[in-house]
């Protein structure tokens, strides 16, 4: 028991407290551990939310509304989740601009950048089967275009997309589905950040000016601590803003109509962090 609490210790030690880092860190630096915050923010709003949501096409939405009015606090569960989902894509976009301008993916941390691409690829495919949950007009047509992609891909497309519906057409196995995977995938990411922080303190973090930095370094703890807290605190009130005062902002109206399969809603659009991917697929599909 004394050689685990000692290795615990150690472990703080060496990483959040005494870790070097470089004198020179902006606030851009803070970003990775904004996404790391959000992404705790997630998983405990998800469990929360997996404890009354149930994964069938006929009580889906209903009980999404439940949540929403029935539920003490559950408004705000809902809405910290679903803008947490925004706030999470925000952090790391923002992390992933400053990794490739000031250039973190060269040798040796290679493997710090293949991790986080990982993590991001991960994130889209949580994001999405998330999206899908609260069965609205959106959520049921994004993911009939979206599974649909997969019948391109040679000799195995149409079975992948049997797979993924659960029979042949969207519907109740095809929402079970993506909530198991909804529910397990957070944790993959969880451990991939893992590993993306132990090649980060491996090699150590680049600078702004992507010299040797070996004579200009300070320990994480205090310096850097206080800056990401301060920048937490104003990602804080943003987050709040949002939560309290314009939830539905970053969220699309017909979300807010239960499925149906016999209606198409006149603007099939996914959110706002997939439309750059979003506008890929159309313009390449004229």
């Amino acid at each position: 028991m004394q050689n685990t609490k000692n290795g615990i210790a150690s472990v703080v030690l060496n990483h959040l407290v005494s870790y070097p880092t470089p004198i020179n860190f902006s606030y851009f630096y803070g970003y990775g551990s904004l996404a790391g915050i959000c992404l705790g923010m997630q998983i405990i709003s998800g469990v929360f939310l997996a404890m009354h949501y149930i994964p069938t096409s006929d009580l889906a939405f209903v009980s999404t509304e439940h949540i929403m009015r029935d539920l003490n606090f559950g408004w705000l569960l809902r809405y910290m989740h679903a803008n947490g989902s925004s706030m999470f894509f925000l952090c790391v976009y923002i992390h992933i601009a400053r990794g490739l301008y000031y250039g973190s993916y060269f040798y040796p941390r290679h493997f710090t950048w293949i991790t986080g691409v990982v993590i991001f690829i991960l994130m889209m495919a949580t994001a999405f089967l998330g999206y899908v949950l609260p069965w609205g007009q959106m959520s049921f047509w994004a993911a009939t275009v979206i599974t649909n992609l997969f019948s391109a891909i040679p000799l195995l497309g149409n079975s992948i997309v049997e797979w993924l519906w659960g029979g042949f057409s969207i519907g109740n196995p095809t929402l079970q589905r993506f909530f198991s995977l909804h529910y397990l995938l957070p944790f993959a990411i969880t451990a991939t950040v893992g590993l993306h922080l132990a090649f980060l303190h491996k090699n150590g973090s680049n600078n702004p000016l992507t010299v040797d930095h070996s004579h200009s370094i300070l320990p994480f703890y205090p310096y850097f601590v206080v800056k990401d807290i301060l920048g937490f605190q104003l990602f804080l009130i943003m987050f709040s803003t949002f939560i309290f005062f314009s939830p539905n902002t970053l969220g699309h109206p017909d979300n807010y109509v239960y499925a149906d399969a016999l209606s198409t809603p006149a603007h099939i659009v996914p959110e706002w962090y997939f439309l750059p991917f979003y506008a890929i697929f159309t313009f390449n599909s004229r």
